[in-house]
């Protein structure tokens, strides 16, 4: 009798030790899963981000190779380039003071 109490009571300790470390392999596994799906996310925005930035980028080749060869343009160049000066303004003295409390 006593031989087949020690043997049931090692089965259950045994049983309960799968159980527990079954149990935290299986919370591991779903922080892992949560990491990849965060991952997974992430991917999936940078992913969209660059599609978008590739047409933009799309977008301003076209642009600038209908400017060059429909348009005739070039791009411009510091000694191409005329600096047009406006008119000098002149404040009054106190001006600037009056929107001041």
């Amino acid at each position: 009798m006593m031989r087949l109490s020690f043997l049931f009571a090692t089965l259950l300790t045994i049983s309960a030790l799968s159980l527990v470390t079954a149990r935290f392999q299986s919370r591991q596994l779903f922080v892992k899963l949560d990491r990849l799906e965060d991952k997974a996310r992430q991917l999936d925005t940078d992913w969209r981000r660059l599609q978008l930035e590739r047409a933009e980028l799309q977008r301003n080749v076209r642009v600038d190779q209908s400017a060059r060869q429909d348009l005739g343009m070039k791009p411009a160049t510091p000694d191409r380039t005329l600096y047009v000066e406006g008119p000098q303004t002149v404040s009054a003295p106190g001006a600037g003071k009056a929107g001041r409390p």
